[in-house]
Order: C-alpha cells, then sequence, then structure tokens
C-alpha cells in the first residue's frame, strides 16, 4: 500500500469519527440553548445559571500574572536588551534572535502579542515563547510516525529504525491492531509513517488512537 492509499484510508476513518463528535456536539448545544430559552422564562431559575448557560466558556486574553511581573521588571530597569523568539510548534522548536530592543519596544511587543508568554533572563536578556497549532519546517521536511521498541505510537525524527523519537503517544494494543487493519497498514506503520502537515499528523494520531491500550481495555471489558 503506498502513502497516497494509506492515507486516503486514514482519512475515512477520522471523517467518521468527526461526524459522530459533530453529532454529539450538536446535541449538547442544542440542550444548552433549549435551557436557555426555558431559564430566560422562568423566574424560578437563578441569573447566574442563566449566564453559565449562555456563557460555556470565558477565555482571559490579557497577560498572565507572571508575565505582568516580568514587564514591570522590564519597564523599572529600562535600557536595551536582547529579544529571542521561541517557537513552540505541535512537533519541533525554533529559536530566533530577534534583534536589540528598548524597554518601552519590548513593552509594546506583548501588548500586540498578549498569548506570547516573556521570560527574562539573568543576562537581562528577554524570551518571548510562541505556541503554535502546526509542524515545524524541520518536522516536514523529516517526521515519521511509527513504533518503538515497546510497541509505543512515536514520531520519529527520520524513518523508525533511526530510533531518534521525538514524542511518544501511547502504547498500541498490536494484536487488536493487526486484526483490525490490513497487513500493508501495519507494514507501513513499522517502516515509517512521513507527516507532511497538521491533516496528515491529525489523521494518522486520531486513527491509531483507537488501538490505545487504554481505549481497547475499555471495549473488551464486559459491562457489570
Amino acid at each position: 500500500m503506498n502513502l497516497s492509499s494509506l492515507y486516503k484510508q486514514l482519512k475515512k476513518r477520522l471523517r467518521q469519527k468527526r461526524r459522530w463528535l459533530s453529532l454529539g456536539f450538536f446535541i449538547v448545544a442544542a440542550a444548552a440553548g433549549l435551557f436557555t430559552v426555558y431559564a430566560t422564562r422562568s423566574p424560578d431559575v437563578p441569573r447566574d445559571e442563566v449566564e453559565s448557560a449562555q456563557t460555556l466558556a470565558v477565555s482571559d486574553t490579557g497577560p498572565s500574572a507572571e508575565a505582568r511581573e516580568v514587564l514591570n521588571q522590564i519597564r523599572e530597569t529600562g535600557g536595551k536588551r536582547d529579544v529571542f523568539m521561541h517557537k513552540v510548534y505541535v512537533c519541533g522548536e525554533e529559536n530566533l534572535l530577534i534583534g536589540q530592543m528598548a524597554s518601552d519596544e519590548v513593552v509594546s511587543l506583548h501588548g500586540e502579542h498578549p498569548q506570547w508568554s516573556v521570560e527574562l533572563g539573568q543576562d537581562g536578556a528577554v524570551t518571548f515563547t510562541e505556541k503554535i497549532d502546526d509542524l515545524s519546517a524541520a518536522c516536514k521536511n523529516n517526521a515519521y510516525f511509527g513504533l518503538d521498541k515497546t510497541g509505543n505510537l512515536s514520531l520519529f525524527e527520520g524513518p523508525p529504525d533511526g530510533e531518534k523519537v521525538i514524542r511518544t503517544f501511547f502504547q498500541l494494543n498490536m494484536g487488536y491492531l493487526e486484526s483490525s487493519l490490513q497487513p500493508e497498514t501495519i507494514d507501513q506503520l513499522k517502516e515509517g509513517i512521513r507527516v507532511l502537515d497538521m491533516e496528515e499528523y491529525n489523521s494518522v494520531l486520531s486513527t491509531f488512537s483507537e488501538f490505545a491500550v487504554e481505549e481497547t481495555e475499555k471495549v473488551m471489558t464486559p459491562a457489570k
């Protein structure tokens, strides 16, 4: 089985899973909507419960307490300092030198990107960290899913036989896996499945998560 056929199979399984997730989300959203309509019309439901139903999650986009403390230190000390950018990808990291910046420029830059974390080194250098939902350029060039020696689904730098593990995800139930998938797919996993972008990354990870030891134990354990 070539990679094109393998990805078609993996994407088909991922689409099936997404349909079930979408249905579940729709049911939850509909239930929340019905409760909100009922609650707003009923005097017996406390107002705070109505507001909770209307707002499922509230995100604070401002700087964290730690970031505010660092920024205050930078303001107080003033002067110019080296500023670095640390990019943390789903797979891979990158470190870049932005250059020297005055204290007010550092504070202003963080104000434009409050989601970045910020650290002040002992030498006075500032490091911003950004989390990116993507693969780094290095991973896009040379990342493979495969099996490590103990049967864990892992991400490798290069083919799995090089044993350069970037990240380990979960133990696979090999018996269940081999009885459920085509032999060609198992062979491809052992040789290494190359991933070029997040769609392929998510397709592989989502498909094989069904064969994680914990998940298969739930399926195989009879209800009490």
